[in-house]
Order: C-alpha cells, then structure tokens, then sequence
C-alpha cells in the first residue's frame, strides 16, 4: 500500500492515478467534490480573518472543526478499506491530518479545546486501525515536496473558487503556513519508510520525461523494500522505455 502526501495543489491525485495505472492496483481518492463543508470552511476562514483584523481575538472560524472531523472519518474509513487489500495507492492519508487541526488551531480558526478533543479522537482512531485492517501501516509514504509558487500556479489552473488567493487574500498567510507545517511532519514522519519527490523539478503529469523519473524513483524504493520482484521492477523499466520512444 502507497499513500501519497503533500499541499495543496502538488498533484497528489495526478500522481495516484498515474500510479494506479502504472502498477495495475486500485485507487483512492481524498472526498472534495461532494465535500459540503470546505467551501463553508474557506468562507468561515475569511470571516474570522476579518473579525480579527477588527480587534476581535477571539474569533473563530466555526467550520475548522467540523472540516477536520469529517476529513478524519472520510480518511479512517477510506485506509481501513485499503488497509484490509494488498496493492493500493491513496493520494491522501490520515496520518497527515493533524497538521492542518494544528494549524488552523495555532491561527485562531479553531479553539485549544476543540484541537484537544480533535487529537483525542485521531489517537484513538490510530490505535484501532491495526486491528481494523491487516497491516499496521503504509508500505511507502510518498511526498511531492512544492514551493509556493509552484502551488499556486496549480491551484490557479484547477480553478476551485474557494482555493484561490485573489477571492481570499487571507489565503496567502493560511499557505505560507501550511507549507512549514509540512516541513516539519517530513522531518518527523516516522510511521513508514518515506520518500519524497521534487514537485517543483519534475512536471510528472505533462512531462513523459519526468513521470518517468518520478516512477522510476518509487519503482526502485519499492524494489529495495521489498514491495516489487526484481522481474517486475525490470518489466516497468521496459514499459518506460516504450513510452519514450
């Protein structure tokens, strides 16, 4: 099983797909089309924003802990469903949503009782999960590591309204942010081997070129852990050659 990480925007469901494909196994995908609350989440951010701005400091955003919850019982169910199969791939996971409780935690958007309940309850999730699935965890943890630039470029080309920082210049803050959170969970993940891709280096999706490199760097992890037969690893490497021609 591969889970996939990273920000907004770095392609995390481009790359699960062509994975997907790529090694003939199923894929999951983080709930945003029929997600009631994020559009909601983004206004609520915007409002608490302007509150503060103000002299309101204890304004909230009354969305940042119904979003996370509801993230948190989408992604518990989608891994424990891909956790109890071998050879999945997931473009987002569990074991990366306390960043964003955190965060918006740490801004004012949530309140430090709402952040300890939040935890609570992942914690206790996290210790079920080996009993609701029959692995402990994730075979590979794949990251696409992306400036901020790079970001928004994607995030302006996928053209979700509520994500787009000239709608909401509050936005700007709320993704410099986010992009340390990130640098930090890197630097402490520790639940499976990780592994982490250059997002800004390689355009995976309109390249041939560098999806190539991107597969052929996991390719080669999965064949050191264990996860690929040296048969296999060889067969993949011979379809790349195919499709450079």
């Amino acid at each position: 099983m591969i889970t996939l990480s990273g920000i907004i925007g770095s392609g995390k469901s481009s790359l699960t797909k062509i994975l997907a494909d790529e090694l003939g196994t199923k894929a999951y995908y983080e709930p945003v089309k029929d997600n009631p609350v994020l559009p909601i989440f983004y206004k609520g951010n915007e409002i608490a924003a302007k509150k503060r701005a103000q002299g309101d400091k204890e304004a909230t955003n009354p969305y940042a802990y119904l979003l996370q919850t509801y993230f948190l019982n989408r992604r518990f169910a989608m891994i424990k469903k891909a956790m109890q199969e071998d050879n999945n791939i997931l473009d987002r996971s569990i074991y990366e949503d306390e960043i964003f409780m955190k965060m918006n935690t740490e801004m004012g958007n949530a309140t430090e009782v709402e952040y300890d309940i939040y935890r609570s309850l992942l914690h206790n999730m996290m210790e079920e999960l080996p009993y609701a699935a029959h692995k402990k965890s994730p075979d590979l943890m794949v990251t696409i590591k992306v400036s901020y630039d790079t970001m928004i470029e994607r995030i302006i080309k996928r053209g979700r309204e509520y994500e787009q920082v000239d709608q909401d210049p509050s936005l700007v803050d709320y993704y410099h942010r986010l992009l340390k959170q990130y640098d930090v969970w890197m630097q402490k993940y520790d639940a499976s081997p990780l592994l982490i891709i250059d997002g800004d280096k390689y355009d995976f999706v309109a390249n041939k070129e560098d999806r190539v490199s991107v597969l052929e760097t996991i390719e080669s992890k999965l064949l050191e852990l264990g996860n690929l037969t040296k048969a296999q690893y060889e067969q993949l490497q011979q379809a790349h050659l195919d499709l450079l021609k």
